[in-house]
């Protein structure tokens, strides 16, 4: 062989026409859907070969199988799963918002869309819907090309009577671009469709008022601010968030609505994974309780009715598939042939065009087979002048068609519908259905170049058809839109429910917390000759600080302490706390609860519980201590309480009013009762006790087991300024106990 024969192409000039040849087949043929009709063509072969083996809405169902093998054998020669999968995705009425295939059968499920069963099994017809796309499509409407082998044609393109692309909507992945185009609801789009038609000029903002964004089929939010749904229209790029469906049943959330694509199983997964992780303590089960009639119902039973639902579902839309983001890129193949990003306004508009065309071309077709017959039916009347005449012809010329096409001036095509009309067709009655006909065909031939010649006529039924399918199909919208999403990950503290729980605290610095108030601290065990330090009450997601003798103040999360079922753990564990230090008290509350902090010394003041607490293990200085003084534990401030009621080790009582004591954040306080410098440097006298009293308040005063009780009028005697020395309270001395007894009015007992 010779060498000239073979022309030769360097290789990087094979390879750049080779992939451009293969991007553009990928583009053009496989991974875009025309604007026209909204579809791919693997869809659009479907859908023809359904209509050819007449599987309309109608009809009997026939197995997939059928289908798919005609598909493949006469259209696409490609595999049999893909192609059954692409059908499947068309009767999937939660992949397609208006599905164009009807199935019967295992059609898969939004758990797991792939469920679905094989062809063999499942059996299949078009939808009432799917005429929208196809009943127009032997009318002339559209183009046909050969199929892949040459012995059969297929449509081009399909004459859909709406914005198809935009009720369905679509995804695909071509070579170097993609595509993502939500579905819509069918009022919106036929709405606006028809404002573009009756105002050409109209804006995005005035469509906007009409299409309130994506619609899908079903109640899942979506979670978009009018700005954004602006911009993604106006550039035809953009996104937003879809997020499910829930409401509260008592104790339980029921999600009866997924975003787009989500599977239940693998949300149920991701909240059993955060359970297991601790995040959800909240949360005690899970459940799928899904049915035929109800496919999406996803139960999650929490620990008490107390828990806020909102607040968890908030978490767990910023945690797992139950809040989704949707990339939008609407991409097309146009009218001209090629891809290209539509934006909304534009895209309508291409679509008008191309119905337009569409329209004008089936009335061209259609007035085609008006004046045919109208032609065929003039050569039919005209033999009933003389009929006699045709039949004499007939029955003695050798040849009757030239005969009669010059003794009637008939066209050949006139001539040959005479010869085949039957002898019963010659009677008076059948003369007068054939002028019926004429004078209808006419009436309808006037009418049609009426539209024909009229931009206004031709608009007006274009619109009078997208207002009947309206009627037909028209459905008010499903999703509701929102403007923003709460979505935000709980804290540590908001992942604990909320319940009474009991601090204590022991001598020997060991913490624990025991459920509920009821429980009596004294009453629990302790560790050889350790006992109660001090306990206080509040809920598990609140902080519990406690104050060391140096003064300082420390905090940890009340849940992660140990249980009171067992002896706790040393507080030192968890602090960094100074060697040799003690721990004197503990307390619970809210940002503006107010505590009595103080110390042996004699001076104090009022601390916010917010100043109170530390975010690291370090602590906080907080109350600076005179020389050889001691902390005496914190006591919490009621709105009722009038006064402050301070004891001396020597049994000197003074009481005074609570707001002569200042409200500080941090330091030495100010003086509560006189204590001698020298007598507390050498340990002779010391603040022992105080308490707070409200107005109807008695006054317990304990020694070992001796007590006495002041009533109001009695306590009130030892009402002094502040910082002063007190009195003494009988020959009482070393009281070891100072008790507030509230007075219990009717109502409260």
């Amino acid at each position: 062989m010779g060498k000239n024969q073979f022309d030769s192409i360097s290789l990087k000039k094979y390879a750049e026409e080779s992939y451009l040849n293969y991007a553009m087949y990928v583009i053009l043929d496989r991974a875009l859907p025309n604007v026209g009709d909204g579809l791919k063509p693997v869809q659009r072969r479907i859908l023809y070969a359904m209509s050819e083996l007449g599987l309309d809405a109608s009809s009997k169902y026939k197995k997939s199988a059928r289908t798919v093998g005609d598909v493949i054998g006469k259209f696409h020669p490609h595999g049999d799963s893909a192609a059954y999968e692409a059908m499947v995705l068309m009767a999937q009425n939660f992949s397609f918002k208006y599905p164009l295939v009807d199935g019967q059968g295992n059609w898969g499920s939004q758990d797991d869309p792939k469920s679905f069963a094989a062809m063999r099994y499942t059996e299949s017809k078009l939808t009432n819907f799917a005429n929208l796309l196809i009943s127009e499509l032997k009318s002339g409407t559209v183009d046909w090309q050969p199929n892949f082998d040459g012995s059969l044609l297929e449509p081009v393109i399909f004459p859909s009577k709406i914005p198809m692309i935009l009720l369905n909507g679509t995804s695909g992945i071509a070579v170097g671009m993609a595509t993502d185009i939500p579905s819509h609801n069918i009022n919106e789009i036929i709405d606006a469709t028809i404002k573009i038609l009756d105002k050409p000029k109209s804006d995005l903002k005035d469509i906007l008022k009409i299409i309130k964004g994506p619609d899908f089929s079903n109640m899942s939010s979506i979670i978009a601010s009018y700005e954004e749904l602006e911009e993604m229209y106006f550039t035809g790029r953009g996104g937003f968030k879809i997020q499910a469906n829930w409401k509260q049943e008592k104790n339980q959330i029921v999600i009866d609505a997924l975003p787009y694509q989500a599977s239940g199983s693998k949300i149920l997964e991701q909240i059993a994974e955060q359970m297991v992780n601790k995040k959800l303590p909240m949360v005690v089960d899970l459940a799928d309780e899904g049915d035929h009639e109800f496919p999406i119902r996803l139960v999650i039973s929490l620990k008490s009715n107390r828990v806020n639902a909102e607040d968890l579902m908030n978490h767990l839309f910023a945690s797992t598939d139950l809040q989704k983001s949707y990339r939008v890129n609407m991409n097309l193949i146009s009218l001209k042939g090629g891809p290209k990003v539509f934006p909304l306004m534009e895209l309508l508009k291409e679509w008008i065009v191309f119905r337009k065309n569409t329209v004008k071309r089936k009335l061209e077709h259609r007035l085609d087979q008006v004046n045919d017959r109208l032609h065929i039916l003039e050569g039919l009347l005209l033999i009933f002048i003389d009929i006699d005449k045709v039949i004499k012809i007939i029955r003695n010329s050798e040849y009757p068609k030239k005969e009669l096409i010059k003794a009637f001036k008939l066209s050949e095509i006139q001539a040959n519908a005479i010869l085949e009309i039957k002898l019963r067709q010659l009677a008076k009655l059948e003369q007068i259905k054939l002028e019926n006909e004429r004078d209808q065909l006419v009436s309808e031939q006037k009418n049609i170049e009426k539209i024909l010649k009229s931009k206004t006529r031709l608009k007006t039924l274009i619109k009078n058809e997208l207002i009947e399918i309206k009627e037909t199909f028209g459905e008010e919208r499903i999703s509701p839109i929102i403007e923003s999403s709460k979505a935000k990950i709980f804290s540590e503290e908001e992942t604990i429910v909320t319940e009474p729980i009991t601090v204590v605290l022991s001598k020997a610095g060991w913490i624990r917390s025991a459920k509920g108030h009821d429980i009596d601290p004294k009453s629990l065990s302790y560790r050889g000759d350790d006992s109660l330090q001090d306990f206080t009450r509040g809920k598990s997601n609140q902080l519990a600080v406690f104050l060391d003798s140096n003064g300082k103040a420390y905090s940890i999360a009340s849940h992660s302490l140990p249980s009171a079922r067992g002896m706790g753990e040393p507080i030192t564990g968890r602090l960094n706390a100074d060697s040799g230090v003690q721990f004197i008290s503990s307390v619970i509350g809210s940002d503006k609860d107010r505590f009595l902090i103080m110390n042996s010394g004699g001076y104090g003041y009022i601390a916010v519980y917010e100043n109170m607490t530390s975010n690291t293990k370090n602590g906080r200085a907080f109350m600076k201590l005179p020389e050889n003084a001691q902390m005496l534990k914190a006591i919490p401030v009621r709105d009722d309480h009038t006064h402050i009621a301070a004891v001396s080790n020597i049994g000197k009582l003074l009481i005074f009013e609570i707001s002569e004591l200042p409200i500080l954040g941090k330091g030495k306080g100010n003086k509560i009762i006189n204590i001698p410098k020298a007598k507390l440097a050498s340990g002779e006298e010391f603040m022992a006790h105080a308490q707070l009293l409200a107005i109807d308040s008695s006054l317990k005063i304990e020694v070992g087991k001796r007590s006495v009780t002041l009533k109001p009028k009695d306590w009130s005697e030892y009402i002094l300024s502040r910082a002063k020395r007190g009195k003494k309270v009988g020959k009482l001395i070393n009281i070891e106990r100072l008790t507030e007894e509230v007075k219990i009015s009717k109502d409260d007992s």
